[in-house]
């Protein structure tokens, strides 16, 4: 399991790296395996115990899910050119925003959702994020408004799962709207733009892995044990 964490880290440095020496190419061919490495990294991490009707937790299945939903966004760009490209890369991560909610939805009772005041900065993110695209956005302004309320709500839902995913959430709404300023701010201009979206992109991803790893239990909550890790405890959702 250190292995994958390690090829991981190497990998990102490699794409980061490239993204600020501005070798497109080998950026390119980097990115389509960081969301793999990261579920490989979940994966081991999770592996159940021996026995009969062992299995992952919901939790960690549908993360899962949204980091393969994740994986294509990251490689449509490369399956398509110009605007053809960009909404189906929106449509893969809109998909890997409703997977991730979906599996925070248990946890919601601990989030943001229940206090006004913590909720509010959420909320003036999103109405500034339209705002600021609106007049670029164009025909496009519905799926901007549809895919910030699935983002936020995502980053929401998170704040209920584990501090350590609060906080991914949050910084991977940060990658979202840069990109979102990019394609629809005019005014918008941020030297290195793709650095800064992939840092906050797997920085935010791994946080919130991480986050699920805590609620799961298999971070300071298992015991190792012949033939795997076995929950010190059941959690809730899982």
């Amino acid at each position: 399991m250190l292995a994958a964490w390690g090829a991981l880290a190497l990998l990102t440095l490699v794409h980061l790296g490239a993204q600020l020496a501005g070798a497109s190419d080998l950026a390119d061919v980097s990115q389509w395996f960081l969301m793999p490495a990261l579920a490989g990294c979940l994966w081991l991490a999770t592996r159940p115990a021996p026995g009969p009707r062992r299995r992952r937790s919901r939790l960690v299945r549908i993360t899962l899910v949204a980091l393969g939903f994740s994986w294509l966004g990251d490689t449509a760009p490369d399956l398509a050119d110009g605007d053809a490209a960009f909404l189906v890369m929106v449509g893969f991560f809109l998909c890997a925003q409703v997977a991730y909610t979906l599996a925070f939805w248990p946890y919601r009772a601990g989030s943001v959702l229940r206090r006004p005041l913590a909720l509010a900065p959420y909320a003036l993110a999103f109405v500034a994020l339209v705002v600021a695209c609106a007049p670029g956005a164009g025909p496009l302004l519905v799926p901007v408004v549809v895919y910030g309320a699935c983002l936020v709500l995502m980053a929401v839902t998170a704040t209920g799962v584990d501090r350590l995913a609060a906080v991914g959430g949050a910084v991977f709404l940060v990658s979202d709207a840069l990109i979102a300023l990019d394609a629809f701010a005019p005014w918008y201009s941020l030297p290195v733009h793709g650095f800064w979206v992939m840092l906050t992109y797997v920085g935010g991803q791994v946080l919130l892995v991480l986050g699920v790893l805590r609620r799961d239990g298999t971070v300071g909550g298992r015991t190792a044990r012949p033939g795997g890790l076995v929950p010190a405890r059941l959690r809730e959702g899982g």
